[in-house]
């Protein structure tokens, strides 16, 4: 069985994101303990945590998956991979059709695959689904323009400061996030912008390409407090902005807007005391439901894509339950055949090249033979007849 566990943006806001976070990770780690679960791939972005288990132990009435928190969603089967496959597409996403989650997921799968714990059924599951939205992006206009957690930040602060024409910008964060937030400023007329990243060197190539500056992370305070814009994207742990921060800055701070991308947050609700307009990850909702009508024409096509890409699926796995059968049967096949060869080499004495001519001929009879059977059983599984299948599991004594 597959199961998926997760909280996204669609049933919590970024507090309960950051509070629900910990519990999934709770759950999954008392599922490892209790059925040692050794196949799983684990997601985690600015507005989703997730895990992705496979394993035919665990059951649906297992008391640790009867919870009371309602915004953990546990799926199994079907479910589970039909909505993996909807998540790649872009249509699950806060920004539907960004194009960020299909590398989230590539590098989930990646991550688990190095560390081993991504078997041959998620490798499948997670193939296909990477392979479905890369089709989706290409057959749809899902993505087309510019559609990320970035660009929606910077439609949120026009929205709220009109132009950023000669504005003064800072960006705290040059990882994917903040990159992100550069593409979407590139296309602006900045007075001035700062990029400030806790290492140096990512700063200045980010900054680099947008003709900007780099700072240090220590000098954070000299461009607060000239800054018209701040837009935070790190993966720190904690705040790292706070009112206490910010009191020993002299400025007017009615004039100051703050965008905090960051799942945990940069920047702690105190500001607000100050004057700050401070936005997070949850003030983008308008912005994404903007987005989403102007894509829904998009959504009919995509899904039928993932619907007919998901039958595939399934009857990929249909010949995988069969495949250590047929593996069963090869092998019997195999040891037979090596049998008789050495009986027949003895009597032929291995005159002339003969054993390598009796090696090719036995060996050419057995793959003919078990060509027909493969393709049998493997259509037997699509069809799903259990019939042929339990008889071949007989007939070979491979179970």
């Amino acid at each position: 069985m597959i199961l998926n566990l997760r909280v996204d943006h669609k049933i919590a806001d970024i507090q309960s994101m950051e509070n629900i976070s910990k519990d999934i990770d709770d759950l999954f780690w008392n599922l490892q303990e209790k059925y040692s679960v050794g196949e799983y791939v684990e997601i985690s972005t600015c507005n989703r945590k997730e895990y992705y288990i496979k394993n035919d132990n665990i059951s649906e009435d297992d008391e640790l998956l009867s919870h009371e928190n309602q915004s953990i969603i546990i799926e199994y089967g079907n479910s589970a991979v039909m909505h993996l496959l909807r998540m790649t597409s872009g249509l699950e996403s806060m920004i539907v059709g960004e194009d960020q989650i299909l590398g989230q997921v590539k590098d989930a799968k990646h991550k688990a695959m190095k560390e081993h714990h991504c078997g041959k059924a998620l490798d499948a599951v997670f193939t296909k689904a990477i392979h479905v939205g890369q089709v989706v992006r290409n057959k749809t206009n899902i993505n087309k323009g510019s559609v990320s957690i970035g660009s929606a930040a910077i439609d949120l602060a026009e929205k709220h400061m009109g132009s950023l024409d000669d504005k003064s910008v800072l960006v705290i964060g040059a990882g994917k996030m903040g990159k992100l937030v550069a593409k979407a400023l590139a296309e602006k007329d900045l007075n001035a912008i700062f990029v400030a990243n806790r290492t140096y060197y990512v700063a200045v190539e980010l900054a680099k390409d947008l003709g900007g500056e780099a700072i240090l992370f220590s000098e954070l305070e000299k461009y607060l407090a000239t800054a018209d814009l701040v837009i935070s994207a790190t993966s720190a742990p904690h705040a790292i902005i706070t009112k206490k921060r910010l009191l020993g800055i002299e400025r007017d701070y009615d004039d100051l807007m703050m965008v905090d991308i960051a799942n945990p947050r940069d920047i702690s609700e105190d500001v607000s005391e100050l004057g700050v307009k401070l936005f997070n990850i949850d003030d983008l909702r308008e912005i994404a439901d903007e987005n989403t009508n102007l894509r829904i024409k998009e959504f009919g096509q995509a899904e039928n894509i993932i619907d007919e890409e998901f039958i595939l699926l399934k009857e990929s796995f249909k010949i995988m339950e069969v495949e250590e059968t047929l593996a069963s049967l090869r092998s019997s096949m195999e040891e037979i055949r090596q049998r008789e060869t050495k009986k027949a080499l003895v009597k032929l004495a291995d005159v002339d090249g003969s054993a390598k001519i009796l090696n090719n001929l036995t060996n050419s009879i057995v793959n003919k033979i078990f060509f027909d059977i493969s393709k049998n059983v493997k259509d037997a599984a699509k069809d799903e007849n259990k019939e042929v299948i339990a008889a071949a599991e007989y007939l070979f004594n491979s179970k």
